[in-house]
């Protein structure tokens, strides 16, 4: 099982950068992804995901200059990011959560058990 991220690099403020999420090991079908970042220093949060019926959620940060797409076939999920920030620096995460997981809880990181390693994205001002 295995969650391949990249994509990450330095960027200044107000670019663009695009994240890739590979996945393989498991039925894709079964899960849906989603991204999530850390800060130094910073718990973990939520950035982006689907629900269960496929329409995209973000984080009140991401909404308006994220945008989640998936490739079912290539078992790849995409982040584009735009309109980059300072704070948007971190390592992002992409997860899987299981396909049973409630809509209440897709935003939360104790429902995704499976996770990648992490691409780093600094954005400097």
């Amino acid at each position: 099982v295995q969650l391949q991220a990249s994509g990450g690099g330095l960027v200044q403020a107000g670019g663009s950068l695009s994240l890739s999420c590979a996945a393989s090991g498991f039925t894709f079908r079964n899960r849906f992804m989603g991204w999530f970042r850390q800060a130094p220093g910073k718990e973990r949060e939520f950035v982006a995901t689907f629900s269960r019926s496929g329409t995209p959620l973000y984080s009140d940060s991401a909404k308006g200059r994220f945008t989640i797409s998936g490739d079912s076939a290539k078992k790849t999920t995409y982040l584009r990011m735009n309109s980059l920030k300072p704070e948007d620096t971190a390592v992002y995460f992409c997860a899987a959560r299981p396909s049973s997981v409630i809509l209440s809880q897709s935003r939360a990181v104790s429902s995704y058990d499976l996770w990648g390693q992490g691409t780093l994205v600094t954005v400097s001002s």
